[in-house]
């Protein structure tokens, strides 16, 4: 699987989120974004995640970086965890992998000795002009938040 780096063009995109609305990157040119893809919504490490990066979006939003949240999951499932922990911003929908597929986040993983094909916990840091600012893959739920942080500061 191909990882991209710093420097690189961010791969485009135009997926549904939570309701139903079309997002694309292109939507937040003049911005920053912090975009972090997640396996599966309200499961726990997911939750933990996106949970840290709505406590930290007033942060963001002072700084001009938009959050934006993508997985395999359906906009309905979307919806319904954006509801219950109140998240507020964009999750999208990318049941056909295409995205995660460009960005290098699916791949092959395995648990309890079963292999499967699924998302790899990462997130990207994309600056005004749609480049990557930094890449993180197989991040710990924990660290999406204090990542896109310290590159922030640099």
């Amino acid at each position: 699987m191909t990882h991209l780096s710093p420097g690189d063009t961010a791969p485009v995109f135009e997926l549904s989120d939570q309701a139903g609305n079309t997002v694309k990157l292109t939507d937040f040119r003049g911005k920053k974004v912090l975009l972090y893809f997640y396996p599966k919504a309200d499961t726990p490490g997911c939750t933990k995640q996106s949970c840290s990066v709505r406590d930290a979006k007033s942060d963001f939003s002072s700084l001009g970086v938009a959050v934006v949240g993508i997985s395999p999951d359906k906009p309905d499932s979307q919806k319904r965890f954006d509801e219950k922990f109140q998240l507020g911003f964009p999750l999208l929908s990318d049941t056909e992998h295409q995205v995660c597929n460009a960005y290098g986040v699916w791949d092959t993983k395995s648990m309890f000795a079963n292999t499967f094909m699924g998302i790899v916990r990462s997130s990207f840091l994309i600056d005004e002009q749609g480049k990557i600012l930094e890449a993180w893959y197989k991040v710990s739920p924990r660290d999406t938040v204090s990542n896109a942080r310290k590159a922030l500061e640099k």
